[in-house]
């Protein structure tokens, strides 16, 4: 049996991925996230979207409510989130500047998408 993608549609196998992806990569636990995300730091780092709040720090936000969802509750924008969580950490993961890390926005940005590098 093939499957064929309508537009915008995910399958179950797709999104299955999606979240098995996303679990793997969103290595802070929604309290961690919620603590880090209060901090001023948290709130320096990122492209802010002519807005006050930057993406990754809105995205970090809702990384939290997903990471208090049930699976079954999870909707398409859910994983369309996940899947853009998952790239984003994936592509600033490939950009590990060199030295120690504690203290960059590199690490920081990377925090604000649920990640924690140092873990």
């Amino acid at each position: 049996m093939t499957t064929h993608h309508t537009h915008g549609q995910s399958t179950d196998e797709d999104d299955k991925a999606a979240f098995e992806e996303f679990k793997s990569l969103v290595n802070m636990t929604a309290h961690q996230l919620e603590k880090w995300l209060a901090t001023e730091a948290s709130r320096a780092v990122g492209q802010k979207d002519g807005d006050a709040e930057s993406v990754g720090h809105k995205s970090g936000r809702r990384i939290i409510e997903l990471l208090g969802a049930k699976k079954s509750d999870l909707q398409s924008d859910d994983y369309a989130h996940m899947r853009k969580v998952t790239g984003y950490v994936k592509r600033h993961l490939a950009q590990r500047p060199h030295g120690d890390i504690e203290h960059t926005k590199w690490r920081y940005s990377l925090m604000n998408w649920g990640h924690d590098p140092l873990k």
